[in-house]
């Protein structure tokens, strides 16, 4: 489920050339997509092909690369599905927890993943 876009930059190969773009926030995906054309213009190259089920239950097969992107100033190496240039580019919960984030729908934000946690302790420390 898409929650909120959420600037994201990815970087070519080399970390010469980036690019900036809004991702969904989608908890509800496991990788993070990328448009294949954003990927091509950056010269990002498919290491491998995985098979994804989709919420409709259909199977299909999609290239997968590890990328350079960075968020909040963070920059991590993770994998992407390369998607078809209609399909918009998302966050995904595995890239969530490697930068270590949770998003905040309300704010519209992604908070470390640690203050969130402090958050609720303390929250579940005033309710008793």
């Amino acid at each position: 489920m898409g929650t909120f876009q959420y600037p994201l930059t990815i970087f070519s190969p080399e970390g010469a050339r980036s690019e900036t773009l809004e991702a969904t926030v989608d908890t509800d995906a496991t990788y993070t997509q990328l448009p294949q054309g954003v990927a091509r213009a950056l010269g990002l190259q498919p290491q491998e092909q995985r098979v994804f089920r989709l919420a409709s239950g259909e199977r299909v097969e999609r290239d997968v690369a590890y990328v350079q992107l960075q968020v909040n100033g963070r920059r991590i190496s993770t994998p992407c599905i390369l998607a078809p240039d209609e399909a918009p580019a998302l966050l995904g919960a595995v890239t969530l927890e490697e930068l270590g984030v949770a998003p905040d729908p309300v704010n519209k934000r992604l908070v470390p993943a640690e203050g969130l946690l402090l958050t609720l302790l303390a929250q579940n420390d005033e309710m008793r």
